[in-house]
């Protein structure tokens, strides 16, 4: 049961875990094959040895803070069955809860807890664009978000005590949800499958499938979600970006429009004609490529991460990269690249970075790799639009330098 919550006046004190691949004795390409995306599948010790990064005091200390998205989920003893709160929390709301039947969930906890971030990496076999966040999950006994169904990949994984996942892939009826609640909880599930889960095993669950997790006793699970955009967002976001180059005088015209026997009639030439209106404005590929490159590293948040007071100059740049030996990417950017035949496009939380073609090693460092070791960026040192470049990235914070945190796993 939770203590006291801690804050992060100090830092948290990280656990480490032993590095294993997360598909036990399958190869990745297997896994991509048969179950991503597909079915589920259960990896016991997916990372043996596995020892949660954070306590669950560390984690309703970090829910109590401003900036961390975090809920509370109440079964029972809340107003309603299956009460939702959201933080931050004060530090009293701990001490009030009920033994039983409730779960506080923490978003992004990979932006705190850098061996969070550092697990992230063990699923690169999975393109960066795709990835998420890793939210991080705290029930006492019989703790539980409820039956439910998401709309996107996920890895469960086991961090503490024991926890009884039950899972059903057959499709979920759109009225078979409760309307006592704002959550999305399935009113009725029966399971077709069931396991019970100890620290370091993992359940990977395809989108669609119905699950239901319960803690046996004191638990904490750390989810890796995987982003899926719908259909309708892809076709709006893009709509939007298109929108804001068109020539708002450049309209309809039918400089031929001949009598028609019918006024009334949108004719097949009328709409043939608009159907090729249409189609010119979203066929342009190198628009298309460009327009997903900024909007699949939007940040999560529409408030970017805070810029440095003060800012380095390049010199002082160059000179703390030198002494400190490496920068680390934040947490809270995204990192992508489209390659051209000849030009490299860096995306950096929506942000479009063209670069020269010499440049593609630069934007494969940066977009595959946590770290950037001083060795792999010496060959630039001494280009000044490379210093410019990453002295302004670092100025507003897309890159850190390390802090203890970082150094204690280096």
């Amino acid at each position: 049961m939770l203590q006291k919550p801690k804050n992060r006046s100090k830092p948290i004190r990280h656990r480490s875990f032993r590095k294993a691949s997360p598909l036990g004795k399958l190869t990745e390409q297997r896994f991509l094959d048969k179950y991503w995306h597909k079915k589920p599948l259960l990896i016991r010790q997916a990372f043996p040895g596995f020892s949660t990064p954070i306590s669950p005091d560390e984690l309703a200390g970090l829910a109590c803070e401003e900036e961390v998205e975090s809920r509370l989920i109440l079964e029972k003893d809340g107003p309603t069955p299956w009460a939702l709160e959201r933080g931050p929390f004060a530090e009293e709301r701990f001490s009030t809860l009920p033994e039983t039947h409730w779960t506080l969930l923490v978003q992004e906890a990979n932006r705190y807890i850098p061996e969070l971030a550092l697990l992230r990496d063990a699923f690169s076999f999975i393109p960066n664009w795709r990835s998420d966040d890793v939210m991080a999950s705290y029930a006492p006994v019989q703790g539980s978000v409820g039956p439910h169904v998401d709309q996107y990949d996920v890895f469960l994984l086991q961090g503490l005590g024991r926890r009884r996942w039950m899972i059903n892939p057959e499709p979920v009826d759109a009225d078979n949800l409760r309307d006592d609640t704002e959550l999305k909880i399935m009113q009725d599930f029966s399971a077709s499958e069931e396991w019970i889960l100890e620290p370091g095993d993992m359940l990977y669950l395809p989108p669609g499938v119905a699950h239901y997790g319960i803690a046996l006793d004191e638990c904490m699970t750390f989810s890796i979600g995987f982003r899926a955009p719908s259909h309708a967002e892809l076709l709006s976001s893009f709509i939007d970006d298109r929108v804001l180059d068109l020539d708002d005088t450049v309209r309809y015209s039918d400089r031929d429009l001949q009598i028609q026997k019918n006024p009334g009639e949108i004719t097949h030439r009328t709409l043939t004609h608009i159907h090729s209106i249409l189609q010119e404005a979203v066929s342009d590929n190198e628009r298309i490529n460009r327009w997903f490159g900024r909007y699949i590293t939007e940040p999560r948040h529409s408030e970017p991460p805070e810029k440095r007071d003060p800012f380095l100059s390049p010199a002082e740049f160059r000179t703390q990269l030198e002494q400190t030996g490496w920068l680390v990417r934040s947490e809270s950017s995204r990192f992508a690249f489209v390659q051209r035949p000849d030009r490299v496009f860096l995306y950096i939380d929506g942000q479009e970075y063209d670069l020269l073609p010499g440049w593609i090693y630069i934007a494969q460092l940066v977009c595959n790799h946590r770290y950037l070791k001083l060795e792999l960026l010496k060959p630039y040192l001494d280009d000044t639009v490379f210093i410019e470049l990453f002295c302004a990235l670092y100025n507003h914070a897309k890159f850190d330098f390390p802090d203890d945190s970082w150094m204690s796993l280096k």
